[in-house]
C-alpha cells in the first residue's frame, strides 16, 4: 500500500513537472513568434501606425500567455500596463516614436527606421512578455499587476531583448538566405 502511494506521488509530480515544461515550451514558442512578429511590423513604412499594431501584437501575446497560466484576459488593463511601461520608460518610448517619426524623410529616414525599429519592437516585445511571465508564475493577475513596481525589471529586459531580436534577426536572414 505504501508503494503504490509512492508511485501515485511520483507519478502526479511528474505529470505536474512535465505540464510545466510543456506550457514554459509553449509560452516561449508564442513570444518568439509575436516579438518576430513585432519587428516585422517595425518594417512598416508609415510612421506611428507601427507603434499602434505593435500595441496590437503585444495584447495579443500578453493574451496567450494569460491563458496559459490560466489567467483571464483583461483588454483594458494590458493595454494600460503596456502604455505604462512603454511611456514610463522614456528611453524606450523616446527612441521608438523617433525610429517611427524618422520614417517620414525621404529614403534616408526609411533607411534608418527600417534599421533601428525592428530591434526595438523586438526587445520592447520581449520585455513585455518578461515582466508578464514573472507576474503570472508569482500568482499575479491583471488586477494586482503595478506597472511602477516592475519598470526596472522592465528595463533590464529591455536591454536583454535587443540581444535576442538582433539574434532573430541574424537567425531569420540565415534561414531565409538557405
Amino acid at each position: 500500500m505504501e508503494n503504490e502511494t509512492a508511485n501515485t506521488t511520483v507519478e502526479v509530480v511528474g505529470e505536474s513537472v512535465n505540464d510545466t515544461l510543456d506550457r514554459d515550451r509553449r509560452v516561449e514558442r508564442h513570444a518568439r513568434n509575436h516579438i518576430l512578429a513585432a519587428m516585422g511590423v517595425g518594417l512598416f513604412p508609415l510612421p506611428l501606425i507601427d507603434f499602434v499594431a505593435l500595441i496590437g501584437i503585444q495584447l495579443d501575446m500578453i493574451r496567450t500567455v494569460s491563458a496559459e497560466y490560466g489567467v483571464p484576459f483583461r483588454r483594458d488593463v494590458g493595454k494600460s500596463v503596456i502604455t505604462t511601461l512603454l511611456g514610463g520608460f522614456l528611453p524606450v518610448a523616446l527612441g521608438g516614436a523617433l525610429s517611427s517619426l524618422i520614417k517620414c524623410i525621404p529614403l534616408i529616414g526609411q533607411t534608418t527606421g527600417a534599421i533601428t525599429m525592428p530591434v526595438i519592437s523586438g526587445a520592447s516585445t520581449y520585455a513585455v512578455h518578461k515582466v508578464f511571465v514573472q507576474h503570472f508564475e508569482s500568482g499575479g493577475t491583471f488586477l494586482d499587476l503595478d506597472p511602477s513596481k516592475v519598470k526596472s525589471y522592465f528595463a533590464e529586459q529591455f536591454d536583454k531583448g535587443k540581444k535576442v531580436a538582433a539574434d532573430l534577426k541574424k537567425d531569420e536572414g540565415a534561414s531565409t538566405a538557405n
